[in-house]
């Protein structure tokens, strides 16, 4: 039975590998389709296709939607729609590697929203994981003085959104139906994103080739499978192990920066982004195992 166990985890971590690989390939992914299409309207037809894919194989969740999922769905949704188009706008006047580097800095601010809702104050070094991240921060964006571009501010506002969406969702998941949420934070997100789009955005439905590979693969793989498959590994997988391999999600978006968008990365990005996956990691595990390998030393020595 341990031994299942482990096989299982084992696989569970392999598979969280692989949502981090799809979500770092998102932000190339994304900055290629921009020179097809504009951010508000490519977000709509992301956020249409994820939500038709999730009716068609959640159908019979959809039969037990009632006023009060409809009203979380929205509030969830809203936050979701506003963290993508900051995000897509954003990556307009940033590079893709920046960016992911940025993104991912919502998980250290995660647990100040919850202190602001639920009044419990976080964990000692959750705080110092923030100061850390903001040193790291400045590293990597920082250029000549002390003012971040308008991509670099947008970004960061993104990861404030992301934060509030995954704040969100730990709200109103104790007493909401998971999937009936996904399915409807995606709809409302499609709505938000096209009522946004026509004022602001030129109509353009010739879309290219590459416009729908970019839509089918954000749609498809990036939002419906990678969600689904880190709902199923986190069943058989610490949340240590989950936080920090969702964590690499900027290390591969970098380095699919590097490799299919040709961006440099200098030693100042290199530096600022390891400050910053160090204030990632320090938030999230709080640096337990290595206590708990100390400690196991300690008592082997014993």
């Amino acid at each position: 039975m341990v031994k299942l166990d482990k096989k299982k985890s084992l696989y569970a971590d392999m598979a969280l590998v692989l949502v981090a690989i799809i979500w770092g390939s998102g932000f190339v992914v994304t900055k290629n389709g921009l020179d097809n299409m504009t951010p508000l309207f490519m977000n709509a037809m992301r956020f249409i296709i994820a939500s038709i894919l999730m009716s068609v194989v959640f159908f019979k969740k959809l039969k037990t939607v009632n006023k009060s999922d409809i009203i979380a769905g929205a509030i969830i949704g809203s936050f979701l729609f506003s963290a993508f188009a900051a995000q897509t706008v954003g990556l307009q006047f940033t590079t893709a590697s920046k960016q992911a580097f940025l993104t991912a800095t919502n998980v250290v601010m995660v647990p100040f929203l919850f202190w602001f809702i639920s009044k419990r104050k976080p964990h000692n070094l959750e705080i110092l994981a923030t100061f850390i991240t903001l040193v790291g921060i400045g590293f990597l964006t920082l250029e000549g003085g002390v003012a971040l571009n308008s991509g670099d501010l947008l970004t960061l506002l993104c990861a404030l959104l992301f934060a509030a969406h995954i704040t969100s969702i730990g709200h109103f998941a104790k007493k909401h139906d998971p999937i009936v949420l996904t399915i409807l934070q995606f709809i409302f997100a499609a709505i938000f994103s096209i009522i946004l789009a026509i004022p602001f955005e030129p109509i353009n439905l010739d879309i290219s080739g590459q416009g729908w590979f970019t839509v089918l693969y954000l749609g498809g793989v990036s939002t419906l499978i990678a969600f689904l498959i880190q709902n199923i590994a986190q069943k058989y997988t610490t949340s240590t192990h989950t936080a920090i391999i969702l964590s690499l999600e900027a290390v591969f978006g970098t380095l699919f920066s590097i490799l299919l968008l040709g961006e440099l990365f200098t030693i100042k990005m290199v530096i600022g982004s390891a400050i910053i996956f160090v204030g990632i990691i320090t938030a999230e595990t709080k640096w337990e195992f290595l206590r708990k390998k100390s400690q196991k030393i300690n008592n082997e020595n014993i």
